[in-house]
């Protein structure tokens, strides 16, 4: 696998604009700005406690940023609550696993789709007119899901039996059941061996490719980074250090010495 060099940028699809985000005296972000551009993948890179975690949640609504404007498809979605924003077509898993795991597969993929759902409660309850026809449509799409992941196998098995790097991927499968047009994964590898990893970073690919979907990850895997992404964002203490190409990026001073090492370093022709 190689990542893909934009040669021409379109209008971005999401600006991060001067974000900064403080818990009581501690600075998590700094006047953080960069762009998403659609059909992209992006990655965010840094050590731990860069901030990282903390700029998804300001994205996906779970912080409100004191400062600065995040604006999707040119709508400042600062001060949404996260179901709203799910609603304008933003996605997101995260690093801890957050699935039920007394409930099969499928019906936590079921899940994913709950912000398309429009019967009301008495025709859901009767399952009849509208109500069975979204459950028809929504079980398909759920269905294109299971078979684009691989996960057929364990559709009908509960959650909680389940390998964690299958968890994971019911996950992805999760946030990709609400068919986002902007998808965020926070360290959707993390644990996982070096199968697993290729297989997961195969999926990334194939959502991209496929649904056309744009996403972001933090991943601390130096190798997937530069083989998926498309553009990379790097943090350290809250603070935009550099932003572009994975090459770019990678033969950066600032980000040799601040994190990645001599050793990630790009040869100097």
């Amino acid at each position: 696998m190689t990542h893909r060099d934009s040669v021409t940028l379109p209008a971005p699809q999401m600006e991060i604009d001067h974000i900064g985000l403080s818990f009581g005296g501690v600075r998590a972000l700094l006047s953080v700005t960069f762009n998403i551009y659609p059909g992209t993948i992006q990655a965010i890179i840094g050590p731990n406690g860069a901030g990282k975690t903390s700029l998804l949640n300001c994205i996906s609504g779970l912080y409100r940023p004191q400062q600065g404007q995040i604006r999707f498809e040119g709508r400042n979605i600062i001060g949404m609550p996260p179901h709203q924003i799910a609603r304008l077509g933003i996605a997101r898993s995260f690093q801890n696993i957050e699935l039920f795991r007394h409930m099969t597969v499928v019906d936590n993929l079921m899940l994913g789709r709950h912000i398309h759902m429009r019967s009301g409660i008495f025709s859901g309850g009767l399952y009849w007119g509208r109500a069975q026809r979204e459950e028809v449509e929504h079980r398909a799409f759920v269905e294109q899901v299971i078979d684009l992941l691989e996960i057929q196998s364990i559709r009908k098995k509960m959650v909680g039996a389940l390998s964690y790097g299958l968890q994971k991927r019911v996950e992805l499968g999760r946030a990709l059941a609400m068919n986002p047009r902007l998808l965020l994964l926070d360290e959707p590898m993390a644990g996982m061996n070096t199968e697993e990893k290729e297989d997961m970073a195969r999926f990334i690919l194939d959502i991209n490719e496929e649904y056309g979907t744009t996403i972001v990850l933090i991943e601390h895997d130096m190798g997937v980074v530069m083989d998926i992404s498309d553009r990379v964002a790097v943090l350290e203490f809250g603070q935009l250090i550099a932003y572009g190409t994975p090459a770019e990026v990678r033969s950066d001073p600032k980000v040799i010495d601040a994190y990645l090492g001599r050793e990630h370093a790009m040869p100097r022709m």
